[in-house]
């Protein structure tokens, strides 16, 4: 499976770590950037990733900065994209069940390279989409994007 994974200045060490954890994982990992803790300008590499989830070249995006607020509200501008942000385990396996989300937006302020930070990840690339009454309001959702989204 392919994982797309990009950060700010303010996720990059967190970002780092993942991108260990998930390649030890088998996962294939494609870097967006950045590569160090200077400045940077997150929308471009959360509208990439984003766009790549979108286009299907990769299974889902993970996207860092030190809110998370910034790479969700970018990422969530993608047609196609579902970008949720996470801080627990059981968020990130509701908003896969419930809301089919493609991307996860860690906030690596609030978060440490710990096992709550790997479990959160890992039950993110497992669970499954539900389906059911998830479907029809997923649905609503896109079909908005559709008559809306340019």
């Amino acid at each position: 499976m392919k994982i797309g994974i990009g950060a700010d200045h303010r996720g990059f060490g967190l970002k780092s770590k993942i991108i260990d954890f998930l390649k030890k994982k088998g996962y294939e990992v494609i870097d967006y950037g950045t590569n160090s803790e200077e400045s940077v300008d997150y929308p471009k590499i959360a509208i990439k990733c984003a766009q790549d989830v979108s286009k299907r070249k990769i299974r889902f995006g993970i996207l860092l900065c030190y809110t998370g607020q910034g790479m969700v509200m970018t990422a969530n501008k993608v047609k196609g994209i579902r970008a949720a942000v996470c801080t627990k385990p059981k968020i990130a396996q509701l908003t896969r069940a419930h809301n089919n989300s493609n991307v996860l937006v860690l906030p690596a302020g609030f978060l440490k390279f710990d096992k709550n930070t790997k479990k959160l990840i890992d039950i993110f690339l497992h669970t499954k989409f539900e389906g059911g009454r998830h479907l029809r309001r997923v649905n609503i959702i896109k079909k908005y994007e559709n008559a809306h989204h340019k």
